[in-house]
C-alpha cells in the first residue's frame, strides 16, 4: 500500500453557530490525498456542518466560532492572511441539490473561471471540454454548450456542478449529499464518476446511505450525537473496518441500522 498522504489535517475542531450554538465538537481526523473519505451519521449530527468548515463556506452563513485547526497540505486555512477566495477554488463544493445559474451550460462552467482571471476564448473552450468530460458528461452535452443549463435532467445537473468545480482546478472536491436529490440510474453515474476522479483528486463525501459509502469510499468516519455531546466524531478508519469490524459499539450499531 503506497503511504497515506494527508491533504486536509483536522486537529481537536470545535464549531459554533452564531458564536454559541455548538454545532461539532473535539473533532480530529485526516483526510487522505487522491482517496474517498465518507462522512456518515444520524441526522443533525454534525456531517454537514463539518465539510462546511473545510474550505470556511459555512461562514457565508452568518457568525461562526471556530477551535482548534484544519490544515491544507500543512496551511492553516483559519489564519487571518488566508485568501478565502483561493482557498474555495483549491477546496471546491458540490451541494446537496444541483445550483446551476440560469444560463447556458457553457457559462455555468466558464463562471468561476472569468471571476478567478483572463482567459482567452480558446483557453475558455478548452477548459469547459476538459470539466465536463472529467465529469462524464461530455457525450451527452457537446451539441448544446450554449442551452440553458436548466433544462437538463437532475443527474445531468448535478455532474455539471461536478464540472463546474473541477474546472478552477480544485485539488479537492467536497461533496454534501450530492446523490439525495437523484434517481438510483443518475446516482450510479456519480458514483461511477466519484470512483475515476479520485485519480487527480482529493474527495470527502458526506451520506446518508451506507451502500454508497461502502460503494464510495475508501475511509469513513461516523459522527453521531449523543446527550451528553454534540457533533462528536465516534470512529474514523478504513471504510472496510467500520462497515465490517468497527471498535466502537456505536458504530456497530447505526452501519448494522440497529439504530438512527
Amino acid at each position: 500500500m503506497s503511504k497515506l498522504i494527508p491533504a486536509i489535517q483536522v486537529k481537536n475542531l470545535a464549531f459554533y453557530y452564531g458564536g454559541v450554538k455548538k454545532a461539532i465538537e473535539g473533532v480530529s481526523m485526516d483526510i487522505y490525498q487522491n482517496h474517498v473519505t465518507a462522512i456518515i451519521g444520524p441526522s443533525g449530527c454534525g456531517k454537514s456542518t463539518f465539510i462546511k468548515t473545510l474550505n470556511r463556506i459555512s461562514e457565508l452563513e452568518g457568525e461562526v466560532k471556530v477551535e482548534g485547526t484544519v490544515h491544507f497540505y500543512g496551511q492553516d486555512i483559519y489564519d487571518r492572511k488566508v485568501n478565502i477566495n483561493r482557498l474555495r477554488r483549491q477546496i471546491g463544493m458540490v451541494f446537496q441539490k444541483p445550483n446551476l445559474f440560469p444560463m447556458s451550460i457553457y457559462e455555468n462552467v466558464a463562471y468561476g473561471l472569468k471571476i478567478a482571471g483572463r482567459h482567452s476564448k480558446s483557453e475558455l473552450d478548452g477548459i469547459v471540454e476538459s470539466a465536463i468530460r472529467d465529469a462524464a458528461l461530455w457525450d451527452e452535452v457537446k451539441d448544446k454548450l450554449q442551452t440553458s443549463a436548466l433544462g437538463l435532467s437532475g443527474g445531468q445537473q448535478q455532474r455539471l456542478c461536478i464540472a463546474r468545480a473541477l474546472a478552477v482546478k480544485p485539488r479537492v472536491l467536497l461533496m454534501d449529499e450530492p446523490c439525495s436529490a437523484l434517481d438510483p440510474i443518475a446516482t450510479i453515474k456519480v458514483e461511477e464518476l466519484i470512483h475515476s476522479l479520485k485519480t487527480h483528486f482529493t474527495i470527502a463525501i458526506v451520506t446518508h446511505n451506507m451502500q454508497q459509502a461502502t460503494r464510495v469510499s475508501d475511509f469513513t468516519a461516523f459522527f453521531n450525537t449523543d446527550e451528553s455531546r454534540v457533533g462528536q466524531m465516534v470512529e474514523f478508519g478504513p471504510t472496510t473496518q467500520i462497515f465490517g469490524n468497527a471498535l466502537d459499539q456505536r458504530t456497530r450499531d447505526y452501519v448494522s441500522g440497529r439504530f438512527g
